[in-house]
């Protein structure tokens, strides 16, 4: 289990300091599908990266399996990162030049994984995403679906407990990355992953998260299970997203409201909620107030 524990994150240039996380706190539970939603810039890839070691947070804990974070060294980060987490990143982040085998093989590599057993699970990897025939080519050789699975198949030979995909599906087709969620769903079961992924088709993420985290420039405004989420949605962000959900069964009748007024910027925050100048139900101690998460059912 993964637990962020009201976790900050601030990056500083010069005399300017930008809050990129505003005391998150968030459960990853074991072999659980969570996805996040929010706007660009809202703090969704930080958030993974600090997950993924890939970045340390300001202030706060992350808890792996119960244990704390807070006195990690780097030879600490390097070994969670070599064995305890996945990547597939949205840019694939293929070796031009090596074959689909080696690219698989170098995640092992790292993990100090011996010639044999690295080439073995390599090219099991391969298998299970369906490339078995193609661990010979190289990227420039393949399509943009095949390219992910092979990125999915270099996050999985390491066997992880947690992988985490950043936008992972957002450049493909619709009918490719159908194939690929479907992969991603089955080889979760089978490995009993805990997943952490990125996405902006909220359609999709109704269908296939567990839980979902809604963020908002940095705050983590509401947490809800994705089959519940067009119809318990609470918070006015939540709900506006979800209107601009195109549905067959939708009520065509109704016009598309959308959300007034841009987001402010990053740089200059409100006092109180970050939403407040967009929501409908602003009080005056929006304007003081930041919300905290409260427990509703």
């Amino acid at each position: 289990m993964l637990e962020l524990n009201d976790i900050k994150k601030d990056y500083v240039s010069g005399s300017t300091t930008v809050s990129a996380l505003k005391g998150i706190n968030l459960r990853f539970r074991d072999c659980e599908f969570v996805s996040i939603l929010g706007q660009s810039g809202c703090g969704k890839t930080t958030m993974l990266n600090i997950i993924g070691g890939l970045d340390k947070y300001t202030s706060g804990d992350l808890k792996i399996n119960g244990v704390s974070t807070k006195n990690y060294k780097d030879r600490d980060w390097d070994f969670y990162r070599n064995n305890s987490i996945g990547f597939v990143f949205q840019s694939y982040n293929l070796i031009p030049h090596q074959t689909v085998l080696s690219n698989v093989e170098l995640a092992l590599t790292l993990s100090g994984v011996s010639k044999a057993e690295r080439k073995k699970r390599a090219i099991e990897a391969l298998e299970k995403v369906g490339l078995g025939e193609q661990i010979h080519k190289k990227p420039n050789q393949m399509s943009g679906g095949q390219m992910q699975r092979v990125a999915i198949a270099r996050a999985l030979a390491l066997e992880p407990e947690i992988v985490v995909l950043d936008e992972a599906t957002s450049a493909l087709d619709v009918s490719v990355q159908k194939t690929v969620i479907e992969l991603i769903i089955k080889l979760q079961k089978e490995k009993n992953i805990t997943i952490g992924f990125i996405c902006h088709d909220i359609a999709l993420v109704q269908l296939v998260a567990h839980q979902v985290a809604v963020m908002y420039l940095g705050n983590l405004v509401e947490v809800l299970p994705g089959k519940e989420l067009g119809t318990k949605a609470m918070h006015p962000y939540t709900k506006a997203l979800m209107g601009a959900v195109f549905d067959i069964n939708m009520d065509f009748s109704k016009p598309i409201e959308s959300i007034e007024s841009e987001a402010p910027s990053p740089l200059d925050l409100p006092k109180g909620c970050p939403f407040q100048g967009r929501c409908d139900h602003c009080m005056d101690i929006c304007k003081i107030k930041n919300p905290k998460l409260t427990e509703v059912e």
